[in-house]
């Protein structure tokens, strides 16, 4: 494979990464926003903005809270795909630099 079609895959890779990660903060946020009466529920455009948030989301969180259940009403479950995010974007970075450039050490 060359080395601009192992660049450009992880590219988009990184991309559609890093946007999943805006996603995860916005759900965060937006759940601190509605616990705390910030936004009504009731109006038709936050309700269909926290639905799509809670549908790219709560897949995800609910697989690792069946290891990790919230602990004194806090949930990590976020914050563990978020450091799993990173590290995936990190494992491709390094994977890449090493097809590129040879072995590091």
């Amino acid at each position: 494979m060359s080395a601009a079609l192992l660049s450009t895959i992880l590219s988009i890779v990184a991309t559609v990464i890093d946007l999943y990660i805006f996603v995860v903060f916005a759900a965060v946020i937006a759940s601190w926003l509605v616990a705390f009466g910030v936004f009504n529920v009731r109006n038709d455009f936050v309700r269909r903005v926290l639905e799509m948030l809670n549908a790219l989301t709560d897949p995800v969180f609910r697989a690792i809270r069946r290891f990790i259940p919230p602990i004194g009403g806090f949930d990590f479950s976020p914050l563990v795909v978020l450091i799993a995010l990173y590290a995936i974007l990190r494992f491709f970075a390094i994977a890449f630099s090493a097809y590129y450039y040879g072995p590091l050490i």
